[in-house]
C-alpha cells in the first residue's frame, strides 16, 4: 500500500543544505534538452534546477538554439551541439563532448524537448552506461529504453525516470488505456524493469523505488496539466539530486514542490491558465517553510 506524500512526511526527510561555501558545494547540473522545435524545454528545466537549489547549471542543446538560450539564462553555461536533419541533437557528433560534461556534473537530466527516436535513445544509453553521476531521464529519452533494460539497470538505483501515461505506455509496450487504468502497477513494473526510481505523473502522481515501496501525491492542481510542466518537474528533481539528495528523496521532494507550486498558483491566479514558467519561482519560498531545508 502506498504512503501518502505530504508535508508532514517530508518533515522527516531533510534535504542536504551546505550552510557555507561556494556554489560548487550545492552541486552542478547538466541538462541535455531541447530541439529546434522545442527549445524552451531546456530553459524551463534548467531554471527549475537552479530554483531547487543547485549551485551551477550547464545546458547542452541544439546548436541553433544555444545562443538564444544563453541570453535567456545568463546563469548557465550553454553548449551548442550538432543537429540531426529533424532538428534534434546528433548523437554521434555530441557523444564525446557530452560524456566529458557529464563526468563533471553531480546530476544529469536528459530528455525534455528532445525528439523521440534512435538518436536520442542512443545518446541516453551512451551517457547512462559511461558517465558516473545520477540521472533523471524524461520525455523522448525514456520511451524506447525497454530493449536496453540491462544497460539501464546497471545504474544501480542512481536513475530516476519521469514519464506520463503516454511515455510509460511506449516504455512498457502497453496501451495508454492500460497504463491509465492502473498507473501504480505500471510504475512498479517500470521500476522493476529498469531498477529505477519512477515518478509516474498524473492526476495523482506515484513514486516507486526499485524494491517496490511506493508513495502517492494527491495534492497539486488541475492546471499542472499544461505544456512544459513536466520539464519543470524534471528540472526540480535534477537540482535536488545535484545538491546531494538521494534518488528517492529527490523524487519525493520534487513531486511535492512541483505540486505545491501548482496549488499556490491556482490560489493566486485560478485553477487553469497559469504557465509552466511560473512554477519554478515559487519553489524557494516553499522550501523556506521547512526549517531544515
Amino acid at each position: 500500500m502506498s504512503m501518502e506524500l505530504t508535508a508532514e512526511l517530508l518533515g522527516g526527510v531533510p534535504l542536504p543544505r551546505p550552510e557555507e561555501g561556494s556554489k560548487d558545494g550545492r552541486g552542478k547540473v547538466l541538462v541535455v534538452a531541447g530541439s529546434v522545435e522545442v527549445p524552451g524545454a531546456a530553459l524551463l528545466a534548467g531554471l527549475a534546477a537552479l530554483r531547487a537549489g543547485a549551485g551551477k547549471l550547464q545546458v547542452a542543446t541544439a546548436k541553433s538554439a544555444a545562443l538564444h538560450l544563453a541570453l535567456a539564462v545568463p546563469e548557465a553555461m550553454v553548449i551548442g551541439l550538432a543537429e540531426t536533419p529533424d532538428g534534434g541533437i546528433d548523437h554521434a557528433a555530441a557523444r564525446e563532448r557530452l560524456l566529458s560534461a557529464a563526468e563533471r556534473a553531480d546530476a544529469v537530466l536528459i530528455g525534455p524537448g528532445m525528439t523521440q527516436g534512435h538518436a536520442t535513445t542512443s545518446l541516453t544509453l551512451a551517457l547512462c552506461r559511461e558517465a558516473s553521476p545520477s540521472f533523471v531521464v524524461d520525455a523522448g529519452a525514456l520511451c524506447e529504453l525497454r530493449e536496453e533494460a540491462d544497460a539501464m539497470r546497471s545504474r544501480g538505483g542512481r536513475l530516476i525516470i519521469t514519464p506520463h501515461a503516454g511515455e510509460m505506455a511506449q516504455l512498457l509496450g502497453r496501451s495508454r488505456d492500460d497504463i491509465e487504468a492502473d498507473p501504480l502497477a505500471a510504475a512498479q513494473a517500470a521500476a522493476e524493469l529498469l531498477r529505477a526510481v519512477v515518478v509516474m505523473k498524473g492526476a495523482q502522481s506515484h513514486i516507486v523505488e526499485p524494491d517496490g515501496r511506493s508513495w502517492v501525491f494527491k495534492g497539486g492542481a488541475v492546471g499542472l496539466a499544461t505544456s512544459g510542466s513536466g520539464d519543470v518537474l524534471a528540472g526540480i528533481v535534477a537540482g535536488l539530486l545535484a545538491r546531494g539528495a538521494d534518488p528517492v528523496e529527490a523524487a519525493l521532494w520534487g513531486v511535492y514542490l512541483h505540486g505545491e507550486a501548482g496549488r499556490l498558483l491556482a490560489d493566486e491566479i485560478g485553477p487553469l491558465g497559469f504557465l509552466a514558467r511560473e512554477l519554478a519561482p515559487r519553489v524557494p519560498a516553499i522550501l523556506k517553510t521547512f526549517e531544515h531545508v
